[in-house]
């Protein structure tokens, strides 16, 4: 049975969703306090957090940042806040999806089948043994990237983007195989989601000078370059 950490302060909804999501057979952590956040999270170790925005003390953006720098669990956002900006936000800070409130309970479920089917029958399918492209080092399960002896560390989703670039090197992957791959069900992800992983991941490979190796083809997808090791 997976766990889930519902970090939502709004009494009514918190007990509408954990009620919606135990028919499901996950068991749903709430907070007691607010201000201790990641205390909770790092004493009751869930699988997945489901984090809103707006909340008592700090806000979710907050926490997620702080979730992010102890463990790469998967992170949903789950906010009534609509601005692009928070989406981006929720993105660059390692959130793995974002849902709108009001919702359609349909969608945050398949949203959350979608992540913790990722996340962990990925863990458990993947190889064990490293892959070297362009001179770095790829470990799928530390999620880490390595080169002359610096090494980054990948959310899941980074790595998973990463993983389906390289096995198809020199070819190009269109959005919608990604998102697909992704998320399953591109009706219910933004196009603008996978645009700030990628950048994301960008970002992140620019400090082992591997960043333009991730090439955008406009209007098609993207492709990760294979080069000489140097």
């Amino acid at each position: 049975m997976f766990t889930i950490m519902l970090v939502e302060d709004d009494e009514t909804l918190f007990q509408e969703v954990k009620d919606r999501l135990s028919q499901w057979s996950y068991r749903v952590d709430g907070v007691m306090d607010f201000g201790n956040v990641l205390e909770e999270f790092t004493e009751n170790k869930p699988d997945l957090v489901i984090i809103d925005i707006q909340l008592p003390k700090f806000d979710g953006f907050h926490w997620c940042r702080l979730i992010r720098s102890h463990s790469n669990v998967p992170i949903i956002f789950l906010s009534s806040r609509d601005h692009p900006t928070d989406m981006v936000m929720s993105m660059q800070l390692g959130a793995d999806d974002f849902v709108q409130k009001p919702f359609h309970f349909d969608v945050l479920i398949a949203k959350i089948q979608a992540t913790l089917r990722r996340v962990y029958n990925y863990n458990t399918s993947t190889q064990l043994e490293l892959k070297t492209w362009c001179g770095a080092t790829v470990d799928f399960i530390k999620g880490t990237v390595s080169r002359d002896q610096k090494v980054i560390e990948l959310t899941k989703n980074e790595m998973y983007i990463l993983k389906i670039l390289i096995e198809r090197k020199n070819d190009i992957v269109t959005r919608e195989e990604l998102i697909t791959s992704l998320w399953d069900d591109d009706r219910f992800v933004s196009d603008n989601t996978l645009t700030v992983n990628i950048n994301r991941l960008r970002k992140k490979l620019a400090e082992l000078e591997l960043g333009d190796l991730i090439e955008t083809k406009v209007g098609q997808g993207y492709v990760a370059k294979e080069e000489a090791t140097r």
